[in-house]
C-alpha cells in the first residue's frame, strides 16, 4: 500500500514540541506552544479559529479549562479509577496512585437518570476539545514505547466518545468541531485496520465501527452545513465510499471527478460486479487510510476471486503459480506461503514442491463468512513509525 497523501499543496510543518516519552507529563511550554502556533490545526484544517463561539445559541456553554473536569478528578482519584496513563509520576506504586492534572483526561459515562450532564464545569469548550484530541493522538496513540497498543486505543477510544458526549451537548459547529471527527475517523479506520485479527476481549470491531459510522455522519453532516470549500472533504468523501462501498452518485460533480473519488467510486463498481481482479488491482492506488477502509472487503474479495478461479481453471492437470496468485490477491508480501494459506483454507490443494495450487470447483468449500483473522502491526517499515501516523490522523501531507 502506497503511503498516505492528501491532494493539499501544503504541507504539514514539524511540530515545534518534541515528542515525550509514555511516563512524562506534557508541560506549560507544551501546552503554550499548541495554543500560540496557527500550524498545529495543520494545514489543511479549516482556516483560522472563529471569533465567535462556536456553539448553538441556547446550548450549555463549557467552561472547564482542564482535559479533566477537577470534580470527575477528584472522585476517580478517591475511587481508585485512574488509568495508568493518568497517573502522576512516581505515584504509579502507592496504594492510591495520585491523578496528573496534565494528563488526566474526561472519561465517557452514559447520562443517569437526574443527572445534571449539562452542568458548565464539567463541559470543555470546544477549543480546548480540539486540543484534547491532539493530546490523545501524539502522547497516547502515536507515542512510541506504548505496548500493547490496544490498551492505548482502549484508552482514546473511551475519551474521544467523551469528547464527543460534550460536543453533543454543546451542539458544537464550526472548525473545531470539523478538526475533531476528521481526526476522530482517521484514528478509528486506522484502528479498525490494525486491531482487525485481535479477540474481542481486546477490541470489538462492531463497536469501533458504529462509532466510526456516527463520526463520519456527522462529518458529512459538517461539510453540508457549513460553508465551504472544505479542504479535507474529497478525502473523507472517499473514505465514506471505500467503506460503506453503496452509491453516491449524488454527489457534487466536483467532488464526484476528483481523483480519491473516482478511484473509490470505480472500486464500488467492481465491487457491486463482484470482480475482484479488477478490485484488487485498483486497490494497489489507495491511499494508506483509504486501504484501511477498504480492508474490512479484502476477505470477500479473496474468497470470490478464489471461487471464479476454482471454477474457471478447474482441472486436475492444470497449476497455478502460487507467487502470481498471491500477486493477483494483493497480498502485503506477495508470497507464495500467505497464498498458498489462503488456498488450503478454502479446501484447495497446494504443491510445496513446486509452489502451485490446483483449482477444483469442486473441492472449493466455504467455511462461513469471511474474516481477516491477521493481527496488522504495521502496513510496512514505513507505516511502523508512530511520527508519521501521527502525521497521518492529522491529516498531513507525506511524500
Amino acid at each position: 500500500m502506497s503511503c498516505y497523501s492528501s491532494n493539499s499543496s501544503s504541507h504539514c510543518q514539524k511540530r515545534t514540541f518534541a515528542a515525550g516519552r509514555g511516563g512524562l507529563r506534557p508541560s506549560q511550554e507544551r501546552w503554550g506552544s499548541r495554543e500560540s502556533q496557527p500550524e498545529w490545526r495543520g494545514p489543511k484544517d479549516e482556516g483560522s479559529r472563529p471569533q465567535a463561539d462556536p456553539v448553538s445559541p441556547g446550548a450549555p456553554r463549557g467552561t472547564c479549562q482542564s482535559m479533566c473536569p477537577k470534580r470527575e478528578l477528584q472522585e476517580r482519584e478517591s475511587q481508585n479509577r485512574l488509568h495508568r496513563f493518568e497517573t502522576l509520576a512516581g505515584t504509579e506504586r502507592d496504594r492510591r496512585p495520585r491523578a496528573d492534572p496534565l494528563r488526566a483526561v474526561k472519561e465517557y459515562s452514559r447520562p443517569a437518570a437526574g443527572k445534571d450532564s449539562a452542568r458548565s464545569s464539567d463541559l470543555r469548550p470546544p477549543a480546548l476539545l480540539f486540543k484534547t484530541v491532539c493530546y490523545l493522538i501524539d502522547d497516547i496513540a502515536t507515542m512510541p514505547g506504548r505496548t500493547p497498543w490496544t490498551e492505548a486505543y482502549n484508552f482514546v477510544f473511551d475519551r474521544l466518545r467523551s469528547v464527543r458526549q460534550d460536543m453533543i451537548i454543546q451542539r458544537t459547529a464550526g472548525p473545531d468541531c470539523v478538526a475533531v471527527l476528521e481526526r476522530t475517523v482517521r484514528l478509528l479506520v486506522y484502528a479498525s485496520f490494525r486491531l482487525c485479527g485481535e479477540p474481542l476481549r481486546r477490541y470489538d470491531p462492531r463497536f469501533n465501527d458504529t462509532q466510526l459510522q456516527e463520526s463520519l455522519s456527522w462529518l458529512m453532516q459538517g461539510y453540508a452545513k457549513e460553508p465551504g470549500p472544505h479542504a479535507n472533504q474529497e478525502e473523507f468523501q472517499a473514505l465514506s465510499c471505500s467503506r460503506v462501498l453503496q452509491h453516491t452518485m449524488e454527489l457534487p460533480k466536483r467532488l464526484r471527478t476528483s481523483p480519491a473519488v473516482a478511484l473509490a467510486l470505480s472500486i464500488n463498481r467492481a465491487f457491486s460486479e463482484r470482480n475482484p481482479v479488477r478490485l484488487l488491482r485498483l486497490a494497489r492506488r489507495l491511499s494508506f487510510l483509504q486501504s484501511c477502509a477498504l480492508h474490512r472487503h479484502v476477505a470477500a474479495c479473496h474468497r470470490d476471486l478464489l471461487l471464479v478461479y476454482s471454477h474457471g481453471l478447474s482441472g486436475r492437470n492444470c497449476r497455478f503459480p502460487l507467487r502470481r496468485l498471491a500477486e493477483l490477491l494483493g497480498l502485503e508480501d506477495a508470497t507464495a506461503t500467505a497464498a498458498g494459506q489462503l488456498c488450503q483454507a478454502a479446501g484447495l490443494q497446494v504443491h510445496q514442491g513446486d509452489q502451485t495450487v490446483v483449482f477444483s470447483k469442486t473441492g472449493f468449500t466455504e467455511t462461513g463468512p469471511p474474516r481477516c483473522t491477521a493481527r496488522h502491526d504495521t502496513l510496512d517499515d514505513k507505516r511502523n513509525d508512530l511520527t508519521l501516523l501521527r502525521s497521518i490522523i492529522h491529516g498531513c501531507h507525506l511524500e
